[in-house]
């Protein structure tokens, strides 16, 4: 059995702009397993300043952990699974090695999971996502996101001049209600605190599906008062990074009580982990969904096959997955968008 790293960076089509920064680049490594007769590819992709695990020295940790990997596989099943728990507190590398196991393990490394998405029988509904940038431009992008059908639309903010973020928002609604266009807001944390609650009440007019970390994270009180009393849902996203132990992750949604949680492999917790904190959140009265950090396409179907599996047949809520055509030099796989939907192609 050989295990086998590559570094690799990916260049975006045009610059992926958050309240965090601006993305032109971003660099994944690919796990791959052989035994000379198969193989499996996997993604380790940590966002820089956001992953718990974005290390100065990640490429060279990855490949230790890649040793412990090999002599795991050797070993067996319960070797596997002991490797994956010391991997807790490096979500995008666990990632990475799941999905090159499973891929390794299946005769079509794409086809991870035996479901009707993963056969090519459904698609799954996902959002059309809007990057921050200048007005003008996230009204372009924003038009043609609608123009293409999309209908559920997901809105970077916290950027730009609010006013100008709020008018974009009037104008979704000028031409299609809520029942035709589900809008959902992504701050990145980057409301103040001060001004946080008085933003989401004037968001609120506009009927809102909800808004991701609207404030910087761990700070659970301040939180915890805003989905008390906003008057539009709440999703954490940034929060659940590095909160990597079940008690404190139960804990956590306990005090904040979110509406919802989003949920992304390479940053919380890899499969496992993100199967973890929909059992909780779950148990918690608290909603959930799946999306994809900036990926290539590698990621992209490990994350889509995992979304197919854990919520099941006939998906109804939009799934954040639509991230597969940002880079100009992405890694071909047989993966489309249909109209708002995510689509494994038959061969």
């Amino acid at each position: 059995m050989k295990i086998d790293i590559e570094e690799r960076m990916l260049h975006f089509k045009q610059p992926a702009g958050t309240s965090r920064g601006v993305y032109t680049t971003r660099t994944s490594w690919f796990v791959t397993i052989t035994d000379g007769e198969q193989q499996g590819i996997g993604e380790c992709a940590p966002l820089p300043d956001l992953s718990c695990d974005a290390l100065p020295d990640y490429g060279e940790k990855l490949r230790a952990k890649g040793e412990e990997f090999r002599a795991a596989l050797e070993q067996g099943e319960d070797a596997i699974d002991t490797f994956f728990e010391t991997l807790r507190d490096y979500p995008s590398m666990l990632f990475g090695f799941e999905t090159a196991l499973l891929s390794f393990e299946c005769r079509v490394h794409s086809k991870l999971f035996n479901t009707p998405f993963s056969r090519g029988e459904q698609g799954i509904p996902i959002n059309g996502l809007v990057w921050m940038g200048a007005y003008d431009e996230m009204l372009c992008r924003m038009e043609q996101k609608l123009e293409q059908g999309f209908r559920c639309v997901k809105l970077k903010v916290g950027a730009i001049d609010f006013d100008q973020e709020l008018d974009l928002v009037k104008r979704i609604r000028e031409r299609f209600s809520h029942r035709e266009v589900e809008l959902r807001l992504d701050a990145n944390g980057g409301f103040s605190t001060d001004e946080a609650l008085y933003r989401l009440e004037l968001l609120s007019q506009y009927a809102i599906h909800s808004i991701e970390q609207p404030i910087k994270q761990k700070q659970w009180a301040l939180m915890a008062e805003l989905c008390r009393d906003a008057p539009l849902p709440i999703a954490l996203d940034e929060e659940l990074i590095g909160v990597n132990d079940p008690d404190q992750k139960r804990q956590m949604l306990r005090i904040i009580k979110p509406a919802y949680i989003v949920l992304k492999p390479s940053l919380h917790g890899g499969m496992r982990g993100c199967r973890e904190w929909i059992s909780i959140a779950k148990d918690e009265g608290i909603g959930s969904w799946i999306t994809s950090a900036l990926e290539s396409n590698i990621g992209l179907n490990a994350i889509a096959q995992f979304c197919s599996v854990v919520y099941g047949d006939h998906i109804t809520m939009p799934q954040g997955l639509g991230t597969g055509q940002l880079f100009t030099d992405n890694i071909p796989m047989p993966l489309e968008i249909r109209g708002d939907q995510l689509w494994i192609t038959k061969p």
